[in-house]
């Protein structure tokens, strides 16, 4: 029989698999054939190598025996798929070796007979350990960078055409939105109209690849429409979706410029203070001799006479200058309130109507039975509640209602106020008048300051400071031809008012004894000596501390010993009265002493008892208040 045709036949298909042969043991892949008794019938060397075996002690090896039970335990399931399905199969699974374990990827391909049948299976694996690195890398980094994008507490966001394709919670957080109603929004519906041109020209600007700020402040709108946030932007350029993106963050700074515009109110009030305190010893010397002298001679003069009228005039315009004189020291270190246990009503009552007494405006005043006490310096806090009534009665030429409401309140997350937390007494004082344009409205509480064409200028500023120096705060929102609301914070004392006691004193009752007048200036010592004789009381002098101690040893030794003495904070050119009383008290450890001054820095006035004196007169002060103290004093009240 002519076998050539099949010789030539086997002879190719011998030439053919020599070819794969040596293709299959040059490769670098691991290339072996299972049959359908999960035997190897074939590993290249490279398959051999890997598992630690060589090529021909593979053959006729049941699969199972070259890996752990997990590891063909997941190989012959595949397997059997493929055996099944008679389909290819990609898998990938991370295979235990003897000495070292790898990541393959593994192609299964079915091998058929002639009837159809799937007898074994080519598999092909490929070492993938280095791409799996690689993949575990990216998805722990994307993982962080997850992690960091969801819990920092700044903004974060993806512009491109001008709307927002990537944000994180915190950035819709910061004007009241959630993420989701964010993305694909158009950012210009998000900035204040006052801000917009200047953002979105920028915008524009740095697409063009201009330079342009990376980082500046503007206005954005909260999802209420109304509240306006500060926020501080940082950002640049991006590729995103193989497109140009803007890419950057942004910081709620709101509360942090209402923070730092509070700071700079308060350097201009201290800047101010620094003047105030230089002149007001003096100025407020030459002042008790002015309203001194003029009380004085009103006693001298006739009511009804010319000279009665022009000492009335008089007397008047001092003290408009002692009111100005006090908001200018309100500004100083040395207006430190003098502060005692305080009922807000009354004195809210009182302080109504006195401004508004003889206006048409009418003041309507509500607060709960319950309101808590507060540490106060009346004189100071009366002066602010008196300049916020004429404020609002002036806005109101036409006449209305003045509504005053006194609340308690706690500050807490839930009242986001430049306040320490706890309980506080809060004040509104609310009038519907012109208002006050917003322009205006940044600018009311600083010193000299004013819309009106009378007016220093200092009545908001002082207010300011003396709520500053109770440790409280004050505010307005307003808005034009609907009124202006102030709010006024002072800390609740947690104190219980006590009773007051009535002394008796009136203005008429004359009191006896001697009192020693301690005070560089002759003429306060001449009026105040006058004074003295109106009230009853015999007076002795001393231009310093060094007379004054002369003088109060030689009376106590004599047996005639001084019933009080009035004590001048500050001597310029001799001791004082800081130092001076030291030395009194070592005399005398019973010695009845008041201090007085025009001004200081020194905390002298507001806490006398400290220092060994039995109370304090603020310069210039009144016959009256000079009687009313010195009783006390001599009396031991």
């Amino acid at each position: 029989m002519d076998i050539s045709a099949r010789k030539l036949s086997e002879g190719a298909l011998v030439e053919s698999e020599k070819r794969y042969r040596t293709l299959a043991e040059a490769a670098h892949d691991m290339i072996f054939i299972i049959d359908s008794e999960d035997k190897v019938q074939y590993a290249n060397s490279f398959a051999a190598q890997s598992l630690g075996y060589n090529p021909e002690d593979i053959i006729g090896t049941p699969r199972e025996t070259l890996f752990p039970a997990d590891t063909t335990s997941r190989q012959k399931s595949f397997l059997q798929k493929v055996f099944k399905n008679g389909a290819p199969l990609y898998s990938e699974s991370e295979t235990q070796f003897k000495n070292h374990k790898l990541w393959l990827g593994t192609m299964l391909v079915p091998i058929k007979d002639e009837g159809g049948e799937v007898n074994s299976v080519l598999g092909i694996s490929r070492d993938i350990t280095a791409t799996k690195k690689i993949e575990a890398a990216i998805k722990e980094s994307e993982e962080k960078y997850r992690m960091l994008i969801e819990n920092i507490q700044d903004g974060v966001f993806i512009i491109q055409d001008a709307k927002i394709k990537f944000l994180n919670e915190a950035f819709a957080k910061i004007i009241g939105y959630t993420a989701e109603e964010l993305v694909g929004i158009d950012i210009q519906k998000l900035i204040a109209p006052e801000d917009l041109d200047i953002v979105m020209e920028r915008y524009q600007e740095r697409l063009a690849g201009k330079d342009v700020p990376k980082e500046y402040e503007f206005l954005m709108l909260h999802k209420d429409g109304a509240t306006r946030v500060i926020v501080n932007m940082l950002v640049g350029l991006a590729d995103y979706q193989g497109r140009t993106a803007s890419m950057g963050t942004v910081k709620d700074v709101t509360e942090h410029k209402l923070m730092e515009a509070e700071l700079q109110k308060a350097q201009k009030l201290e800047s101010l203070g620094i003047l105030a305190g230089g002149i007001a010893h003096d100025f407020n010397n030459i002042l008790t001799a002015i309203t001194g002298n003029i009380s004085l001679a009103k006693m001298y003069a006739q009511p009804g006479l010319e000279v009665f009228d022009i000492l009335t005039e008089a007397e008047k315009a001092s003290l408009r200058a002692k009111n100005l004189t006090t908001q200018l020291l309100t500004f100083s270190k040395g207006g430190i309130p003098v502060k005692r246990l305080s009922s807000m009503p009354k004195l809210i009552k009182d302080s109504c109507s006195f401004a508004l007494s003889g206006s048409k405006i009418k003041c309507e005043i509500s607060s709960p039975d319950n309101l808590w006490p507060v540490e106060i310096d009346e004189g100071q806090i009366s002066q602010v509640i008196h300049h916020m009534i004429i404020n609002a009665q002036q806005a109101m030429p036409e006449g209305g209602i003045i509504k005053v409401k006194a609340e308690n309140i706690t500050a807490d997350a839930e009242h986001p106020l430049p306040l320490k937390g706890g309980k506080y007494l809060k004040i509104s004082i609310k009038d519907h008048g012109i208002g006050i344009s917003e322009e205006h409205l940044a600018k009311i509480f600083d010193p000299y300051f004013t819309t009106k064409q009378e007016g220093s200028g200092l009545g908001l500023a002082s207010a300011y400071s003396i709520i500053k120096k109770h440790d409280g705060h004050i505010t307005a929102e307003s808005k034009l031809g609907e009124g202006t609301t102030f709010y006024i914070y002072l800390p609740a004392s947690e104190k219980k008012i006590p009773i007051v006691k009535d002394t008796g004193i009136s203005s008429a009752s004359r009191g006896r004894g001697k009192v020693l007048v301690m005070d560089d200036d002759d003429t306060v010592r001449l009026v105040v000596g006058r004074m003295l004789g109106q009230c009853g009381y015999e007076a002795e002098f001393a231009e310093d501390g060094d007379k004054a101690i002369d003088l109060y040893k030689k009376a106590k030794e004599t047996g005639q010993p001084f019933d009080a003495v009035i004590i001048d904070l500050i001597i310029p050119a001799g001791m004082g009265g800081k130092e001076a009383i030291k030395k009194l008290i070592e005399i005398d450890p019973d010695i009845r002493a008041i201090v007085s001054s025009g001004y200081s820095d020194d905390p002298v006035l507001s806490n006398f008892k400290e220092y060994g004196f039995k109370d304090a007169m603020a310069k210039p002060y009144e016959i009256a208040e000079l009687r009313q103290i010195l009783h006390k004093v001599i009396s031991g009240i």
